[in-house]
Order: structure tokens, then C-alpha cells, then sequence
């Protein structure tokens, strides 16, 4: 009967609370917040649970979902578990940081797109991991992820660097220099947004390759595609003469960095072209490409499938 009458909840339930225990709170601090937050009738009765539970030393820092129809002894488990309220969330393939920082900030790991792009683009960030870049664009590896509620902004990117680099460990050959590895993020992330079909991206790898060896540009529509905010239906050729380093259309090579975060297979595509003669390639209505040796035989198929898709083509 004491038992009971020590384990009383405060309330029905209508009072909900995220409840949170800071790193350094012991049980005073936990218990002073737990009437404070009305989810406890007495500070007294909850640390004589406390003892007759013998988990006085035991609550862990976290942020934990608690009600005022919970008793001392259902709040104390739940403080001891370590179960703590958790965030998943799941980058897609090709996404890039613009679009990361807008999924990250709607489910509320990041207060503002701004502070995501900042510590993306931190020089201490970008020097502990030796990426020769100008942000973290290009190795913020593709996932479900699932963190802590209010996990450190930091962290979480640095979360999605560290399984970066695990992931390319599972791929023979990838290079540990950075400026080589930074050279083939790059294309990656063009041939990621370009090649929605899988066995199609060492092809498109391949062509690539191909034209930065007859110092021909890339002419990636993806790079145009980088270079607004939001994805565009159509590429206007006005759009083509936009003075930018990402456009593949006015300068010849790589563009300056990733344009994308690639999965595993557009980087292994990267890594293991297929040996291929062609130059050109355009997409067909079904999302696959038709592929092109000559101008010629592209201009020819440009008429086919753009027309085909409604896309103007003069």
C-alpha cells in the first residue's frame, strides 16, 4: 500500500512533456525539473522510488516522452532505459546540399538552411576529414539515418561523412589521395544525375571520360540544373550561356566540386568506366539514354526522343 501511494501520476495525461536530462544532471536537477514540468505530485515521494528502486545514480541524458499519467516508478524506467526520443530520416540518392538542408530542417535536426550550408562548409570541418573542397557537398553519403532528438548540428554532419568514408571502403581501388578522390566525387555526382538506371552509369561514366580526353566539354544538363534552387522541367539554351564554374556547357573539364551526394554505384561507375566509344547521349521518354558515337547519329536521335518527350529541341 505504500508502495502505491508513493507511485501516484500526477495527472490523467493531458500533460505531455519532452522531457530532457542535460549531460552533468544528477538526481536533484532531475527531479526539481520533474515537478517543476507538474509530472510528479512531490519531490519527496519520487526520490523514495528512487531509493526503493536502488536507481538513484542510474537516469541517462537523453530526451525522453513523458506524461503526467506516468508514476515515480514508470518516469524512473523510462529515465534508465537509454531509450531516448530519436529522429530518422533519409537522404535519397543525388540529393544535393540545398535540398539535405531543407529535409534536415523540416524535420528539425537544423533550425535554419543557413546553419546547415555554414557548417557544411566549415574549414575545420573540411580539414579533419582532408576534403579538398569548398563544402561537404559530394560526401554526405546517401541513407537512413536515425540520431538523437536535438543531436548536435555538427554531428549530424559529420555522422554523414564518417559513413561516407566506411561505405567506400567497400569499393577496390578508391583512392586515399584526396585531390584524386575529390576529382572522382565530382564526376559521381554529375553521372548520379544523370542516369536514373543503374546499369547505365559506368556507360554514361564511360562518355565522360571520353570527352574530357578529346578535351571536348562534358555538357552535363545536371550542372545547369545545379545552378537554380529548385529542379527545372526544361533547360533553355539561355540557360546554357549562364556565366558559372558548375556549367559544363562554357568550360571544359570537371566543374569546380560535386554537384550531388552519389550513392555507392555512381561512384564505383566512376571507378570502373565501361570502355565504350561513345561521345553523346540523350534521354529517351522511359528515363533510359540513347548513346551516340558521332554528332551525327545524336543530332538524329535528339530529334527522336526530345520530340518524342515534347521538348523543344529548335
Amino acid at each position: 500500500a505504500g508502495y502505491m501511494y508513493f507511485d501516484r501520476p500526477a495527472g490523467d495525461g493531458s500533460k505531455k512533456v519532452e522531457f530532457i536530462v542535460k549531460n552533468g544532471w544528477g538526481p536533484f536537477a532531475i527531479t526539481s525539473q520533474l515537478q517543476k514540468d507538474s509530472l510528479i505530485k512531490s519531490k519527496f515521494n519520487f526520490n523514495v522510488m528512487l531509493l526503493l528502486k536502488g536507481k538513484s545514480s542510474a537516469m541517462k541524458r537523453g530526451i525522453y516522452d513523458l506524461d503526467d499519467s506516468m508514476g515515480p516508478s514508470e518516469i524512473i524506467d523510462t529515465l534508465t532505459s537509454g531509450k531516448t526520443k530519436t529522429v530518422t530520416f533519409t537522404i535519397p540518392e543525388g540529393y544535393n546540399n540545398n535540398q539535405i538542408a531543407e529535409q534536415l530542417v523540416k524535420k528539425g535536426l537544423f533550425k535554419t538552411k543557413e546553419s546547415f550550408t555554414k557548417i557544411a562548409s566549415s574549414p575545420a570541418l573540411l580539414s579533419k576529414f582532408n576534403i579538398k573542397s569548398k563544402s561537404a557537398e559530394g560526401y554526405l553519403f546517401p541513407d537512413t539515418y536515425t540520431v538523437p532528438a536535438r543531436y548536435p548540428e555538427e554531428k549530424i554532419i559529420a555522422l554523414m561523412i564518417n559513413h561516407f568514408f566506411e561505405k567506400v571502403t567497400e569499393l577496390k581501388g578508391f583512392p586515399e589521395d584526396p585531390g584524386k578522390r575529390q576529382r572522382l566525387v565530382i564526376l559521381a555526382s554529375i553521372v548520379e544525375r544523370e542516369a536514373k538506371a543503374v546499369e547505365e552509369r559506368p556507360i554514361i561514366a564511360s562518355i565522360f571520360y571520353n570527352r574530357i580526353q578529346k578535351n571536348m566539354p562534358l555538357e552535363s544538363c545536371a550542372t545547369i540544373q545545379y545552378l537554380f534552387d529548385a529542379q527545372r522541367k526544361r533547360i533553355f539554351f539561355r540557360d546554357l550561356e549562364i556565366v558559372s564554374p558548375y556549367n559544363t556547357y562554357r568550360n571544359r573539364g570537371l566543374p569546380i566540386g560535386p554537384i550531388s551526394n552519389p550513392g555507392l554505384s555512381s561512384l564505383n561507375a566512376v571507378l570502373n568506366p565501361a570502355a565504350t566509344e561513345y561521345i553523346f547521349f540523350v534521354v529517351k521518354g522511359d528515363g533510359t539514354h540513347h548513346f551516340s558515337k558521332t554528332f551525327n547519329e545524336h543530332v538524329k536521335a535528339k530529334k527522336e526522343y526530345l520530340s518524342e518527350n515534347g521538348i523543344d529541341v529548335q
